[in-house]
């Protein structure tokens, strides 16, 4: 019987080739589960706002609201007027992330406008939310009608508490220093004039504001314009935010020839009612 030749080199040889490859193997499974183990969860999605369509805003206003906006319809045409109650929408590309409607009527001493602007507002960014996005949207409009600062509170008076141990430590040290500083021109309190407190304006509770009550967060704007040869006209915008929805409500009323101006108190006053009828239908 023949016997085969053994060969001590290309035996160890083909065991080294076995060991590589097994440490390779296991050294790129464990490379990468190292890294896989690094990466963490995925951050999750912010929250959707709570809207994901909007109303119809022409006849979100009741009637007999618009009767009262609009007091130069009464006198038209039954035609005319159910035209104007009407209102006319505005053109928007998508009515489930905007909508809008105006309304307007005229008497032979005053125009008055109404128009209404409701924005859904979406986040493209999974880490900002509806909410805080149409928050942005809302501080925007905000910042654009510049409402003045509220007024500083009133300073309280000084406590006498700090005089009262000035004076006692005064007494405690040397007689000279306490009538020499007595002697001083200005430390007569008889020839002293009282500390002069800054006054605020005063206010009517008319000036633009920010609103309480009134959706999640909401301010006032009121602009009358100089007066013209067509008269001077008042514009008072309420603008709102609920979720992710901005609602503006914009009422004008425009004095015509040497008429006065429009009264501040109504404008407002009837703009505020119209805009808590729109939050209540947000609610529904």
């Amino acid at each position: 019987m023949q016997r085969q030749a053994y060969v001590p080199g290309l035996a160890a040889l083909a065991a080294a080739l076995v060991l590589g490859l097994t440490g390779c193997s296991s050294g790129g499974g464990s490379g990468t589960g190292a890294v896989d183990s690094k990466a963490g969860p995925a951050a999750p999605a912010a929250p959707p706002g709570r809207y994901r369509t909007l109303f119809e805003p022409c006849g979100a206003v009741p009637q007999n609201t618009l009767r009262d906006l609009l007091p130069g319809a009464a006198q038209l045409p039954d035609e005319e007027r159910i035209a104007v109650y009407r209102g006319a929408a505005a053109v928007t590309y998508d009515t489930d992330r905007r909508v809008g409607c105006s309304w307007k009527a005229d008497t032979p001493d005053a125009m008055h406008r109404l128009r209404l602007d409701i924005e859904r507002v979406v986040s493209y960014d999974p880490a900002v939310s509806d909410d805080d996005r149409a928050q942005e949207v809302f501080s925007r409009k905000q910042l654009a009608a510049d409402l003045p600062q509220p007024p500083p509170p009133p300073q309280s008076p000084a406590s006498p508490s700090g005089s009262a141990g000035n004076t006692a430590g005064n007494t405690s040290g040397s007689p000279s220093a306490t009538a020499s500083g007595s002697a001083l021109p200005g430390n007569d309190p008889a020839t002293q004039s009282p500390a002069q407190t800054p006054t605020a304006a005063p206010t009517t509770g008319l000036e633009p504001r920010v609103l309480q009550g009134l959706g999640q967060v909401a301010f006032l704007d009121d602009a009358l314009s100089p007066g013209g040869a067509n008269g001077r006209h008042r514009t008072v915008s309420v603008v709102f935010r609920t979720s992710n929805v901005v609602v503006t409500v914009e009422y004008v009323e425009q004095a015509t020839g040497s008429a006065e101006a429009p009264d501040s108190r109504e404008l407002q006053e009837k703009a505020q009612n119209l805009a808590r009828l729109l939050a209540e239908r947000l609610e529904e």
